[in-house]
């Protein structure tokens, strides 16, 4: 009954009748729900997670793990994860969360706005014992999500504490395509990228990239946005970026997939990462006091 009535709170609290509401979300989660005019959304304070994106017109942009897990403690398998303070494993400490410790927060919701024909909601979460146990740094974290003809991410790192700090961050967002054999990313030609299933080696993108196998790379120094082209689903995907250094692309294929019980055998089919990042060597160096703000931006369109 607690649960209910602090879910109650806040929805009368930041609620806007007939576009956003606070609700129970899968396994009892709370969720901010947006049913504008312009588009449908879902972000959870799981993580600060937006799971859905739907511009009014257009098929569902983001792609969910049908076995998703929603459970405290266990990060949600799709939509955008926000990876921080670390990208994949921490160096020299195994027994850390893989991608940091804040998709597996409760965070805080901040607020919700309605501005002209978008809705922004704002979640956060801050430096604790919780937290500090992974990381000594003292900071806070703001996810702001803009949903409306467009899908506009914002993670805004303050550094509240008395010594500077380095981070890596990423907004892994997974993108539901029709076949992923027939899908292509334009954009990375001629750019330089480490390749972690082939040793961290690195290599120079030629062309398109197509999905033929397990990938998994950091594509280095990009700040150009790209497209995501999918003639299944007769759409093109602009994944444009502010302040961020590094282009990830993933996709596990088939063996990988079989060995995460959180991912459908098949579902590697439907989905694609292109994640908006500073990551490896563009990791970010911030002074006391001081902000950083990375942003990402999604538009479709028919192909």
């Amino acid at each position: 009954m607690e649960a209910v009535a602090a879910l109650a709170g806040l929805d009368r609290e930041f609620g806007i009748p007939g576009i956003a509401s606070v609700v129970e979300g899968n396994g009892g989660l709370s969720k901010v729900r947006i049913t504008s005019p312009q588009a449908t959304g879902e972000m959870y304070l799981h993580g600060g997670h937006v799971t859905a994106w739907k511009p009014a017109g257009a098929e569902e942009v983001l792609f969910v793990s049908s076995e998703s897990r929603w459970e405290d403690g266990r990060a949600i398998r799709g939509g955008v994860p926000v990876c921080f303070p670390w990208f994949g494993d921490k160096k020299g400490d195994p027994k850390a969360p893989a991608h940091g410790f804040v998709r597996t927060k409760a965070w805080e919701l901040e607020s919700i706005a309605q501005t002209g024909n978008t809705t922004t909601v704002s979640m956060f979460t801050e430096s604790g014992p919780d937290t500090k146990k992974w990381w000594p740094a003292d900071f806070r974290l703001v996810h702001r999500a803009t949903f409306g003809s467009e899908l506009r991410l914002e993670l805004i790192l303050t550094n509240t504490g008395a010594t500077p700090l380095r981070f890596e961050e990423a907004l892994h967002a997974y993108h539901r395509v029709g076949q992923i054999e027939k899908a292509r990313v334009r954009g990375l030609d001629g750019v330089h990228y480490l390749d972690k299933t082939d040793q961290n080696r690195e290599k120079t993108q030629q062309g398109e990239v197509a999905i033929t196998s397990e990938t998994d790379r950091i594509y280095l120094d990009t700040s150009a946005a790209v497209d995501l082209e999918d003639p299944i689903l007769h759409r093109r995907t602009r994944i444009a970026k502010e302040n961020s250094r590094t282009t990830v692309v993933w996709n596990p294929w088939v063996e990988k997939a079989h060995s995460m019980s959180d991912l459908a055998d098949d579902e590697w089919q439907k989905m694609i990462c292109i994640e908006t990042s500073n990551v490896s060597d563009f990791a970010v160096n911030l002074e006391p006091g001081r902000q950083h703000r990375m942003e990402l931006i999604v538009r479709v369109a028919g192909f």
